[in-house]
């Protein structure tokens, strides 16, 4: 893996690290009924999983270029970590709702 590869995937795991701990922090802004902080939130967990989003397409461009060398285990773990912070995103919307709707009771 050539040292730009591993940069870049070492990218992914930040952005989406980040956005997964945004999101995590949403649902207990919203546990506590503090909706305005679990919107804002979200809004920067999106933002980071954007960037992290990014990285990964340019990845995908040169493996279908034919211009990336072998993945390897960096690239797994960072694929993961994308798709686990997008899950946890749709969780956190999905419980925020609840907390919403809890508190209207």
């Amino acid at each position: 893996m050539t040292p730009e590869m591993e940069t870049s995937c070492f990218g992914i795991i930040t952005y989406v690290g980040t956005a997964r701990s945004c999101f995590i922090n949403a649902i207990q802004c919203a546990k506590k009924g503090d909706f305005q902080e679990a919107d804002a939130l979200i809004s920067q967990g999106d933002e980071a999983y954007t960037q992290g989003h990014h990285i990964h397409a340019d990845l995908l461009t040169l493996d279908a270029n034919g211009k990336l060398e072998h993945g390897g285990l960096i690239l797994m773990h960072a694929e993961d970590q994308l798709m686990s912070a997008e899950t946890f995103r749709v969780l956190a919307e999905e419980f925020i709702d609840v907390y919403k709707k809890m508190n209207l009771q």
